[in-house]
Protein backbone atom coordinates (compact mmCIF):
# COMPACT_ATOMS: atom_id res chain seq x y z
CA UNK A 1 0.00 0.00 0.00
CA UNK A 2 1.64 3.35 -1.21
CA UNK A 3 1.60 5.80 1.71
CA UNK A 4 2.32 9.37 2.08
CA UNK A 5 3.78 11.15 5.21
CA UNK A 6 3.19 14.83 4.41
CA UNK A 7 4.12 18.66 6.16
CA UNK A 8 6.76 17.55 8.62
CA UNK A 9 9.93 18.73 9.28
CA UNK A 10 12.14 16.03 8.18
CA UNK A 11 15.57 15.13 9.60
CA UNK A 12 17.52 13.10 7.46
CA UNK A 13 21.50 13.52 8.00
CA UNK A 14 22.56 10.60 5.03
CA UNK A 15 20.75 13.18 2.54
CA UNK A 16 21.59 16.63 4.41
CA UNK A 17 18.26 17.14 5.02
CA UNK A 18 17.89 19.48 8.16
CA UNK A 19 14.77 20.19 9.33
CA UNK A 20 12.70 20.81 5.45
CA UNK A 21 8.93 20.28 5.06
CA UNK A 22 8.88 17.29 2.60
CA UNK A 23 7.07 14.22 1.75
CA UNK A 24 8.03 10.99 2.70
CA UNK A 25 6.72 7.80 0.31
CA UNK A 26 6.42 4.60 2.24
CA UNK A 27 5.73 1.31 -0.42
CA UNK A 28 6.01 -2.61 1.15
CA UNK A 29 7.29 -1.22 4.47
CA UNK A 30 10.71 0.44 3.02
CA UNK A 31 10.60 4.29 1.84
CA UNK A 32 10.06 4.20 -2.01
CA UNK A 33 10.64 7.60 -3.87
CA UNK A 34 7.71 9.76 -4.55
CA UNK A 35 5.27 8.48 -7.50
CA UNK A 36 4.67 9.35 -11.00
CA UNK A 37 2.95 12.78 -11.84
CA UNK A 38 -0.98 11.69 -11.32
CA UNK A 39 -0.18 8.87 -9.15
CA UNK A 40 -1.85 9.38 -5.46
CA UNK A 41 -1.30 7.50 -2.34
CA UNK A 42 -3.90 4.68 -0.75
CA UNK A 43 -3.41 6.68 2.83
CA UNK A 44 -2.02 10.02 3.31
CA UNK A 45 -0.92 10.97 7.00
CA UNK A 46 -0.95 14.91 7.63
CA UNK A 47 2.02 15.37 10.36
CA UNK A 48 2.09 19.46 9.91
CA UNK A 49 3.63 20.60 12.76
CA UNK A 50 5.70 17.83 13.76
CA UNK A 51 9.28 16.24 13.42
CA UNK A 52 10.13 13.56 11.46
CA UNK A 53 13.25 10.96 11.83
CA UNK A 54 14.34 7.62 11.14
CA UNK A 55 14.20 5.32 13.95
CA UNK A 56 16.52 6.08 16.52
CA UNK A 57 19.38 2.83 16.83
CA UNK A 58 21.23 1.65 20.46
CA UNK A 59 24.51 0.19 19.90
CA UNK A 60 24.90 -0.75 23.57
CA UNK A 61 22.23 -2.05 25.46
CA UNK A 62 22.58 -4.85 27.77
CA UNK A 63 18.61 -6.54 26.99
CA UNK A 64 19.48 -9.95 27.45
CA UNK A 65 21.58 -12.73 28.62
CA UNK A 66 22.73 -14.70 31.74
CA UNK A 67 23.71 -11.08 33.42
CA UNK A 68 20.35 -9.59 32.69
CA UNK A 69 18.49 -12.29 34.16
CA UNK A 70 20.47 -12.42 37.11
CA UNK A 71 20.15 -8.57 37.67
CA UNK A 72 15.92 -9.54 37.41
CA UNK A 73 16.25 -12.04 39.91
CA UNK A 74 18.64 -10.15 42.05
CA UNK A 75 16.60 -7.24 42.65
CA UNK A 76 12.56 -7.95 41.77
CA UNK A 77 11.56 -4.64 43.55
CA UNK A 78 13.63 -2.46 41.06
CA UNK A 79 11.31 -3.57 38.29
CA UNK A 80 8.29 -1.69 38.67
CA UNK A 81 6.90 -1.05 35.32
CA UNK A 82 4.55 -4.15 34.96
CA UNK A 83 1.30 -2.28 35.48
CA UNK A 84 1.84 -0.69 32.00
CA UNK A 85 2.12 -3.65 29.80
CA UNK A 86 -0.20 -4.98 27.73
CA UNK A 87 -2.47 -7.68 29.18
CA UNK A 88 -2.07 -11.28 27.76
CA UNK A 89 1.44 -10.41 25.62
CA UNK A 90 4.31 -12.94 26.53
CA UNK A 91 5.74 -12.72 29.37
CA UNK A 92 3.10 -9.70 30.80
CA UNK A 93 3.14 -10.53 34.22
CA UNK A 94 7.04 -10.75 34.89
CA UNK A 95 9.28 -7.98 36.23
CA UNK A 96 10.12 -5.88 33.50
CA UNK A 97 10.01 -8.65 31.20
CA UNK A 98 10.97 -8.39 27.17
CA UNK A 99 7.43 -7.50 26.36
CA UNK A 100 8.23 -4.28 28.33
CA UNK A 101 11.71 -3.33 26.93
CA UNK A 102 10.73 -3.58 23.36
CA UNK A 103 7.84 -1.34 24.27
CA UNK A 104 9.55 1.31 26.02
CA UNK A 105 12.07 1.46 22.86
CA UNK A 106 9.49 1.89 21.01
CA UNK A 107 7.38 4.76 22.73
CA UNK A 108 10.52 6.78 22.26
CA UNK A 109 10.98 5.98 18.69
CA UNK A 110 13.65 3.46 19.08
CA UNK A 111 13.38 0.72 16.48
CA UNK A 112 16.82 -1.47 16.61
CA UNK A 113 18.73 -1.76 19.87
CA UNK A 114 21.90 -3.60 20.23
CA UNK A 115 22.87 -6.44 23.06
CA UNK A 116 26.53 -5.68 23.18
CA UNK A 117 27.87 -8.56 25.44
CA UNK A 118 26.83 -12.32 23.98
CA UNK A 119 29.17 -15.23 25.85
CA UNK A 120 29.57 -17.57 23.50
CA UNK A 121 28.50 -20.18 25.79
CA UNK A 122 25.30 -18.18 26.69
CA UNK A 123 24.13 -17.16 23.12
CA UNK A 124 21.15 -19.71 22.72
CA UNK A 125 19.75 -17.98 25.95
CA UNK A 126 20.59 -14.51 24.76
CA UNK A 127 18.82 -15.08 21.37
CA UNK A 128 15.81 -16.75 23.29
CA UNK A 129 15.67 -13.70 25.35
CA UNK A 130 16.07 -11.56 22.16
CA UNK A 131 13.04 -13.61 20.27
CA UNK A 132 10.74 -12.60 22.71
CA UNK A 133 11.39 -8.65 23.05
CA UNK A 134 8.95 -7.28 20.54
CA UNK A 135 8.45 -4.70 17.66
CA UNK A 136 12.25 -3.16 17.36
CA UNK A 137 15.35 -5.05 15.26
CA UNK A 138 17.65 -6.85 17.57
CA UNK A 139 21.60 -7.84 17.12
CA UNK A 140 24.58 -9.46 19.89
CA UNK A 141 27.95 -8.59 19.85
CA UNK A 142 30.19 -12.01 20.82
CA UNK A 143 32.47 -12.03 23.43
CA UNK A 144 35.87 -12.48 22.59
CA UNK A 145 39.47 -12.05 24.59
CA UNK A 146 39.72 -14.36 27.52
CA UNK A 147 38.33 -17.62 26.27
CA UNK A 148 40.56 -20.31 26.44
CA UNK A 149 41.08 -21.37 23.22
CA UNK A 150 42.25 -18.23 21.67
CA UNK A 151 44.90 -17.39 24.15
CA UNK A 152 45.92 -21.13 23.44
CA UNK A 153 46.06 -19.89 19.82
CA UNK A 154 48.06 -17.10 20.70
CA UNK A 155 50.71 -18.59 22.93
CA UNK A 156 51.14 -21.30 20.64
CA UNK A 157 52.29 -18.83 18.01
CA UNK A 158 48.96 -19.46 15.88
CA UNK A 159 49.25 -17.31 12.37
CA UNK A 160 46.50 -13.96 11.82
CA UNK A 161 44.85 -16.52 9.44
CA UNK A 162 43.92 -19.29 11.64
CA UNK A 163 42.66 -16.67 14.60
CA UNK A 164 40.54 -14.99 11.63
CA UNK A 165 38.71 -18.40 11.10
CA UNK A 166 38.53 -18.78 15.02
CA UNK A 167 36.81 -15.31 15.27
CA UNK A 168 34.31 -16.57 11.70
CA UNK A 169 33.49 -19.73 13.08
CA UNK A 170 32.45 -17.54 15.98
CA UNK A 171 30.36 -14.94 14.69
CA UNK A 172 28.60 -18.12 13.30
CA UNK A 173 28.27 -20.03 15.70
CA UNK A 174 26.72 -17.23 17.92
CA UNK A 175 24.87 -15.94 14.94
CA UNK A 176 25.98 -12.19 16.07
CA UNK A 177 26.67 -8.68 14.10
CA UNK A 178 30.07 -8.04 15.51
CA UNK A 179 33.05 -8.85 18.41
CA UNK A 180 33.19 -7.23 21.90
CA UNK A 181 36.81 -7.63 23.75
CA UNK A 182 36.29 -7.04 27.60
CA UNK A 183 38.86 -6.03 29.78
CA UNK A 184 41.37 -8.14 27.24
CA UNK A 185 42.70 -11.25 28.96
CA UNK A 186 40.73 -9.62 32.48
CA UNK A 187 38.79 -12.70 32.76
CA UNK A 188 41.40 -15.19 32.60
CA UNK A 189 43.86 -13.53 34.81
CA UNK A 190 41.62 -13.19 37.15
CA UNK A 191 41.30 -17.22 37.35
CA UNK A 192 44.48 -17.02 38.11
CA UNK A 193 43.66 -14.77 41.73
CA UNK A 194 44.83 -11.51 39.71
CA UNK A 195 43.19 -8.67 41.17
CA UNK A 196 44.32 -5.61 38.43
CA UNK A 197 45.38 -5.70 34.81
CA UNK A 198 46.99 -3.05 32.82
CA UNK A 199 46.95 -2.80 28.89
CA UNK A 200 50.92 -4.61 28.70
CA UNK A 201 50.01 -7.14 31.70
CA UNK A 202 50.09 -10.67 30.73
CA UNK A 203 47.95 -13.31 31.60
CA UNK A 204 49.15 -15.75 33.66
CA UNK A 205 49.80 -19.46 31.82
CA UNK A 206 49.23 -17.67 28.46
CA UNK A 207 52.28 -15.56 28.60
CA UNK A 208 50.18 -13.21 26.24
CA UNK A 209 49.30 -9.35 27.08
CA UNK A 210 46.44 -7.77 27.07
CA UNK A 211 47.77 -5.20 24.24
CA UNK A 212 48.83 -8.46 22.28
CA UNK A 213 44.83 -9.91 22.23
CA UNK A 214 43.53 -6.68 21.43
CA UNK A 215 45.42 -6.04 18.55
CA UNK A 216 45.23 -9.79 17.27
CA UNK A 217 40.95 -9.39 17.47
CA UNK A 218 41.19 -5.92 15.87
CA UNK A 219 43.16 -7.40 12.77
CA UNK A 220 40.87 -10.39 12.40
CA UNK A 221 37.66 -7.77 12.41
CA UNK A 222 39.57 -5.87 9.96
CA UNK A 223 40.94 -8.51 7.49
CA UNK A 224 36.96 -9.77 7.63
CA UNK A 225 35.96 -7.34 6.22
CA UNK A 226 33.17 -6.89 9.58
CA UNK A 227 31.96 -3.33 9.34
CA UNK A 228 31.14 -2.90 12.55
CA UNK A 229 34.62 -2.12 14.13
CA UNK A 230 36.07 -4.24 17.05
CA UNK A 231 34.01 -3.32 20.33
CA UNK A 232 36.60 -2.46 23.15
CA UNK A 233 35.65 -2.60 27.28
CA UNK A 234 38.96 -1.17 27.88
CA UNK A 235 41.11 -2.25 31.08
CA UNK A 236 40.78 0.02 34.28
CA UNK A 237 37.29 0.59 34.47
CA UNK A 238 36.39 2.78 37.06
CA UNK A 239 39.71 3.56 38.23
CA UNK A 240 41.00 7.32 38.84
CA UNK A 241 43.50 7.70 36.47
CA UNK A 242 42.14 5.23 33.95
CA UNK A 243 41.95 8.24 30.91
CA UNK A 244 45.73 7.22 30.65
CA UNK A 245 44.91 3.24 30.22
CA UNK A 246 42.37 5.07 27.09
CA UNK A 247 44.46 7.08 25.71
CA UNK A 248 47.40 4.23 25.39
CA UNK A 249 44.67 1.52 23.76
CA UNK A 250 43.36 4.34 20.96
CA UNK A 251 47.19 4.31 19.96
CA UNK A 252 47.21 1.11 20.28
CA UNK A 253 44.76 0.54 17.51
CA UNK A 254 47.47 2.05 15.22
CA UNK A 255 45.15 3.95 12.67
CA UNK A 256 42.91 1.22 12.33
CA UNK A 257 39.21 1.21 12.94
CA UNK A 258 37.99 0.81 16.99
CA UNK A 259 35.01 1.69 18.61
CA UNK A 260 35.37 2.41 22.42
CA UNK A 261 32.71 1.64 24.52
CA UNK A 262 31.28 3.86 28.08
CA UNK A 263 33.91 6.04 27.59
CA UNK A 264 32.77 7.73 30.60
CA UNK A 265 33.74 5.42 32.98
CA UNK A 266 37.79 5.31 31.90
CA UNK A 267 37.53 9.00 31.75
CA UNK A 268 38.83 9.52 34.78
CA UNK A 269 42.15 11.33 36.09
CA UNK A 270 43.57 11.23 39.96
CA UNK A 271 44.56 14.62 40.73
CA UNK A 272 42.95 16.97 43.19
CA UNK A 273 43.02 16.24 46.81
CA UNK A 274 40.25 13.64 46.64
CA UNK A 275 42.56 11.52 44.09
CA UNK A 276 39.53 11.33 41.13
CA UNK A 277 39.43 14.11 38.36
CA UNK A 278 37.90 14.70 35.39
CA UNK A 279 39.99 13.10 32.22
CA UNK A 280 37.79 14.07 29.16
CA UNK A 281 39.28 16.82 27.76
CA UNK A 282 42.41 14.79 27.55
CA UNK A 283 40.27 11.65 26.09
CA UNK A 284 38.44 13.82 23.48
CA UNK A 285 41.42 15.64 22.53
CA UNK A 286 42.46 12.14 21.29
CA UNK A 287 39.44 11.10 20.10
CA UNK A 288 39.16 14.35 18.08
CA UNK A 289 43.07 13.94 16.68
CA UNK A 290 42.21 9.68 15.45
CA UNK A 291 39.33 9.23 12.87
CA UNK A 292 39.34 5.81 13.45
CA UNK A 293 37.86 5.68 16.81
CA UNK A 294 34.35 5.89 17.83
CA UNK A 295 32.89 5.88 20.84
CA UNK A 296 29.82 5.62 22.86
CA UNK A 297 29.62 7.17 26.11
CA UNK A 298 27.87 5.42 28.81
CA UNK A 299 26.20 8.61 30.89
CA UNK A 300 25.78 8.33 34.51
CA UNK A 301 21.81 9.79 35.40
CA UNK A 302 20.98 10.21 39.36
CA UNK A 303 19.19 7.38 40.87
CA UNK A 304 19.02 3.74 41.53
CA UNK A 305 20.41 1.44 39.32
CA UNK A 306 22.05 -1.83 38.39
CA UNK A 307 25.63 -2.65 37.17
CA UNK A 308 25.42 -5.06 34.70
CA UNK A 309 28.86 -6.56 33.16
CA UNK A 310 31.64 -9.39 31.37
CA UNK A 311 34.15 -7.68 33.57
CA UNK A 312 34.26 -10.25 36.27
CA UNK A 313 37.48 -8.03 37.84
CA UNK A 314 35.82 -4.60 37.98
CA UNK A 315 32.72 -6.01 39.22
CA UNK A 316 34.36 -8.12 42.07
CA UNK A 317 36.30 -5.90 43.40
CA UNK A 318 32.95 -3.24 43.36
CA UNK A 319 31.05 -5.60 45.44
CA UNK A 320 32.12 -3.58 48.74
CA UNK A 321 29.91 -0.49 47.49
CA UNK A 322 26.78 -2.54 46.21
CA UNK A 323 23.51 -0.71 47.25
CA UNK A 324 21.35 -2.40 48.30
CA UNK A 325 23.96 -4.62 49.80
CA UNK A 326 23.90 -7.67 47.55
CA UNK A 327 25.50 -9.25 44.46
CA UNK A 328 26.17 -11.95 42.37
CA UNK A 329 29.95 -12.85 40.44
CA UNK A 330 30.57 -15.20 38.52
CA UNK A 331 33.19 -17.27 35.99
CA UNK A 332 32.71 -19.53 33.00
CA UNK A 333 34.93 -21.16 29.87
CA UNK A 334 34.97 -18.13 28.07
CA UNK A 335 34.64 -15.41 30.28
CA UNK A 336 32.10 -14.34 33.20
CA UNK A 337 30.19 -11.79 34.61
CA UNK A 338 28.96 -9.56 37.70
CA UNK A 339 25.46 -8.09 38.76
CA UNK A 340 26.05 -5.14 41.74
CA UNK A 341 23.52 -2.62 42.53
CA UNK A 342 23.98 0.94 42.83
CA UNK A 343 22.64 4.53 43.67
CA UNK A 344 24.38 7.38 41.87
CA UNK A 345 23.46 10.38 43.53
CA UNK A 346 24.02 13.69 42.86
CA UNK A 347 25.09 15.27 46.42
CA UNK A 348 28.05 12.40 46.13
CA UNK A 349 31.74 13.90 44.69
CA UNK A 350 32.35 10.78 42.79
CA UNK A 351 28.83 10.63 41.61
CA UNK A 352 28.24 14.25 40.48
CA UNK A 353 31.81 14.09 38.72
CA UNK A 354 31.00 11.17 36.60
CA UNK A 355 27.48 12.37 35.56
CA UNK A 356 29.75 15.74 34.42
CA UNK A 357 32.59 13.74 32.98
CA UNK A 358 29.77 12.20 30.63
CA UNK A 359 28.38 15.55 29.22
CA UNK A 360 31.47 17.04 28.86
CA UNK A 361 32.82 14.10 26.67
CA UNK A 362 29.51 14.64 24.75
CA UNK A 363 30.32 18.46 24.32
CA UNK A 364 33.68 18.23 23.94
CA UNK A 365 33.81 15.69 21.09
CA UNK A 366 33.77 17.40 17.67
CA UNK A 367 32.22 14.90 15.15
CA UNK A 368 28.62 13.95 16.22
CA UNK A 369 29.26 10.67 13.90
CA UNK A 370 32.09 9.13 16.25
CA UNK A 371 29.92 9.60 19.47
CA UNK A 372 27.26 7.70 20.49
CA UNK A 373 24.72 8.15 22.71
CA UNK A 374 24.45 5.47 25.89
CA UNK A 375 23.77 5.15 29.20
CA UNK A 376 25.63 1.60 29.12
CA UNK A 377 22.04 0.59 30.54
CA UNK A 378 21.79 -0.31 33.18
CA UNK A 379 25.26 0.74 34.16
CA UNK A 380 25.03 4.51 33.76
CA UNK A 381 21.64 4.68 34.42
CA UNK A 382 18.11 2.65 32.56
CA UNK A 383 17.87 3.31 28.94
CA UNK A 384 13.93 4.57 29.81
CA UNK A 385 16.00 7.43 31.49
CA UNK A 386 17.38 8.87 27.86
CA UNK A 387 15.13 11.70 27.58
CA UNK A 388 16.59 13.44 30.32
CA UNK A 389 19.65 13.15 28.91
CA UNK A 390 18.28 14.69 25.41
CA UNK A 391 17.38 17.62 27.45
CA UNK A 392 20.75 17.82 28.83
CA UNK A 393 22.93 17.57 25.37
CA UNK A 394 20.29 20.65 24.40
CA UNK A 395 19.29 22.87 26.56
CA UNK A 396 23.03 24.78 28.32
CA UNK A 397 20.10 26.18 30.73
CA UNK A 398 18.54 22.87 32.12
CA UNK A 399 22.44 22.18 32.68
CA UNK A 400 23.33 25.29 34.38
CA UNK A 401 20.36 24.29 36.57
CA UNK A 402 21.84 20.91 37.47
CA UNK A 403 24.91 22.40 38.41
CA UNK A 404 23.45 24.28 41.37
CA UNK A 405 22.23 20.97 42.66
CA UNK A 406 25.20 18.51 42.54
CA UNK A 407 27.91 18.21 45.02
CA UNK A 408 29.39 21.85 44.99
CA UNK A 409 33.00 20.60 44.91
CA UNK A 410 32.22 18.73 41.89
CA UNK A 411 30.58 21.41 40.35
CA UNK A 412 33.75 23.70 40.59
CA UNK A 413 35.89 21.68 38.72
CA UNK A 414 33.66 20.40 36.03
CA UNK A 415 34.20 22.21 32.69
CA UNK A 416 30.23 22.42 32.34
CA UNK A 417 29.45 25.80 33.50
CA UNK A 418 31.86 27.00 30.51
CA UNK A 419 30.17 24.73 27.68
CA UNK A 420 27.79 26.37 25.66
CA UNK A 421 27.35 24.13 23.11
CA UNK A 422 23.37 22.63 22.95
CA UNK A 423 22.91 19.71 20.30
CA UNK A 424 20.75 20.14 16.97
CA UNK A 425 17.79 18.24 16.29
CA UNK A 426 20.63 17.76 13.29
CA UNK A 427 23.23 16.50 14.83
CA UNK A 428 21.15 13.90 17.68
CA UNK A 429 19.68 12.56 14.16
CA UNK A 430 23.27 12.07 13.40
CA UNK A 431 24.09 10.31 16.85
CA UNK A 432 21.06 8.19 17.45
CA UNK A 433 20.25 7.04 14.03
CA UNK A 434 22.24 7.99 10.54
CA UNK A 435 26.06 7.34 12.58
CA UNK A 436 24.74 4.03 14.43
CA UNK A 437 23.38 2.63 11.58
CA UNK A 438 26.61 3.28 9.62
CA UNK A 439 28.92 1.85 12.11
CA UNK A 440 27.14 -0.90 12.67
CA UNK A 441 26.26 -1.73 9.16
CA UNK A 442 23.16 -1.36 8.15
CA UNK A 443 22.68 -0.12 5.05
CA UNK A 444 19.37 0.27 5.50
CA UNK A 445 18.59 1.99 8.53
CA UNK A 446 19.58 5.34 9.87
CA UNK A 447 17.84 7.20 6.68
CA UNK A 448 14.80 8.22 4.85
CA UNK A 449 16.32 7.00 1.17
CA UNK A 450 14.54 5.16 -1.54
CA UNK A 451 15.20 1.21 -0.23
CA UNK A 452 15.59 1.86 3.36
CA UNK A 453 13.39 0.19 5.83
CA UNK A 454 10.44 2.37 6.71
CA UNK A 455 11.51 2.82 10.22
CA UNK A 456 10.19 6.09 11.36
CA UNK A 457 9.86 8.17 14.43
CA UNK A 458 7.12 11.28 14.94
CA UNK A 459 7.89 13.89 17.53
CA UNK A 460 6.04 17.38 18.70
CA UNK A 461 8.70 19.80 18.95
CA UNK A 462 9.15 21.26 22.32
CA UNK A 463 10.76 23.58 24.11
CA UNK A 464 11.75 20.77 26.89
CA UNK A 465 13.40 17.76 25.30
CA UNK A 466 12.93 15.65 27.94
CA UNK A 467 9.16 15.69 26.69
CA UNK A 468 9.75 15.54 23.30
CA UNK A 469 11.27 12.53 23.24
CA UNK A 470 9.66 10.75 26.01
CA UNK A 471 6.97 9.80 24.16
CA UNK A 472 6.44 10.04 20.08
CA UNK A 473 3.56 10.59 18.60
CA UNK A 474 3.67 8.23 15.65
CA UNK A 475 6.69 5.59 15.49
CA UNK A 476 6.44 3.22 12.17
CA UNK A 477 8.16 -0.66 12.04
CA UNK A 478 8.55 -1.22 8.55
CA UNK A 479 6.16 1.03 7.66
CA UNK A 480 3.42 -0.13 10.13
CA UNK A 481 2.22 2.27 13.13
CA UNK A 482 3.19 0.55 16.47
CA UNK A 483 2.63 3.61 18.59
CA UNK A 484 0.43 6.35 18.23
CA UNK A 485 0.47 9.31 20.58
CA UNK A 486 2.86 7.39 22.92
CA UNK A 487 0.58 4.04 23.21
CA UNK A 488 1.51 0.60 22.01
CA UNK A 489 -0.93 -0.48 19.12
CA UNK A 490 0.45 -3.73 18.23
CA UNK A 491 3.75 -6.13 19.15
CA UNK A 492 5.21 -7.26 15.85
CA UNK A 493 8.31 -9.25 15.68
CA UNK A 494 11.58 -7.61 15.07
CA UNK A 495 14.57 -9.40 12.67
CA UNK A 496 17.55 -10.45 14.56
CA UNK A 497 20.71 -8.82 12.35
CA UNK A 498 23.68 -10.93 12.06
CA UNK A 499 26.90 -11.32 9.94
CA UNK A 500 28.31 -14.61 8.46
CA UNK A 501 32.26 -14.00 7.02
CA UNK A 502 33.40 -16.93 5.54
CA UNK A 503 36.20 -18.77 7.29
CA UNK A 504 38.46 -22.05 6.36
CA UNK A 505 36.17 -25.20 7.88
CA UNK A 506 40.14 -26.32 9.19
CA UNK A 507 39.64 -25.17 12.09
CA UNK A 508 36.47 -27.16 13.00
CA UNK A 509 39.38 -30.04 13.63
CA UNK A 510 41.12 -28.67 16.43
CA UNK A 511 38.16 -26.73 17.63
CA UNK A 512 36.38 -30.39 17.96
CA UNK A 513 39.06 -31.57 19.62
CA UNK A 514 39.40 -28.88 21.99
CA UNK A 515 35.74 -29.43 22.20
CA UNK A 516 35.97 -32.95 22.89
CA UNK A 517 38.62 -32.91 25.74
CA UNK A 518 37.89 -28.89 27.59
CA UNK A 519 34.35 -28.06 27.28
CA UNK A 520 31.14 -29.19 28.93
CA UNK A 521 29.30 -29.59 25.32
CA UNK A 522 30.32 -31.21 21.96
CA UNK A 523 31.00 -28.52 19.15
CA UNK A 524 28.30 -29.18 17.11
CA UNK A 525 25.92 -28.31 19.86
CA UNK A 526 27.39 -25.20 20.96
CA UNK A 527 26.92 -23.24 17.15
CA UNK A 528 23.38 -22.01 17.00
CA UNK A 529 21.86 -23.60 14.07
CA UNK A 530 19.97 -21.40 11.68
CA UNK A 531 17.08 -23.69 11.91
CA UNK A 532 16.82 -22.95 15.48
CA UNK A 533 16.81 -19.81 15.21
CA UNK A 534 13.90 -19.54 12.81
CA UNK A 535 12.08 -22.29 13.37
CA UNK A 536 12.24 -22.86 17.22
CA UNK A 537 12.40 -19.00 18.40
CA UNK A 538 10.76 -18.20 15.50
CA UNK A 539 13.47 -15.23 14.74
CA UNK A 540 13.66 -13.67 11.11
CA UNK A 541 17.29 -13.74 11.24
CA UNK A 542 18.81 -11.30 8.52
CA UNK A 543 22.18 -12.02 7.48
CA UNK A 544 23.82 -8.67 6.89
CA UNK A 545 26.55 -8.39 3.67
CA UNK A 546 30.00 -8.14 4.30
CA UNK A 547 32.30 -6.16 1.90
CA UNK A 548 34.63 -8.51 0.22
CA UNK A 549 37.79 -8.98 2.77
CA UNK A 550 40.84 -7.60 2.24
CA UNK A 551 43.93 -9.79 0.60
CA UNK A 552 44.79 -12.98 2.63
CA UNK A 553 45.80 -12.08 6.43
CA UNK A 554 49.43 -11.94 7.73
CA UNK A 555 50.64 -10.28 10.83
CA UNK A 556 51.10 -7.29 9.73
CA UNK A 557 48.25 -4.89 10.36
CA UNK A 558 46.39 -4.21 7.06
CA UNK A 559 46.29 -0.65 5.77
CA UNK A 560 43.08 1.72 7.64
CA UNK A 561 39.68 1.64 6.04
CA UNK A 562 38.21 5.47 5.19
Amino acid sequence: MLTRLTGARVYDPVNGIRGEVRDVWIDGGRICAPPREGASAARTLDLSGKVLMAGAIDIHSHIAGGNVNTARVLLPEQHIAEQRRLAGSALSGAKWSATETGCRYAEMGFTTVVEPAVLPLGAGQAHAELADIPIIDKAGLAILGNDDFLLRLLRDGAEQAQVNDYVAWTLHATRCLGIKVINAGGAAAFKANVRSFGLDDEVPMYGVSSRRILQVLQRAVVQLGLLHPLHVHCNNLGVPGNVATALDTIEAADGLPMHLAHVQFYGYGDAGDGGFSSGAARLTEAVNRHPNISVDVGQVLFGQTVTISGDVMRQFDARGIANPKKWVVWEAEDGGGGVVPFRYRQRNFVNALQWAIGLEIFLLTDDPWRVFFTTDHPNGAPFTAYPELFRLLMDRDYRAQWLTRINPAAADVTLLRHLEREYSLYEIAIMTRAAPARLLGLADKGHLSPGAVADIAVYTEREDKAAMFRRADLVLKDGRAVVEDGRILCLPRGRTHAVAPSFDAAIERPLGAYFDRYHLVRMEHFALRAGHMTETLGMDLAIEPTPDAPPPATDAPPPATP
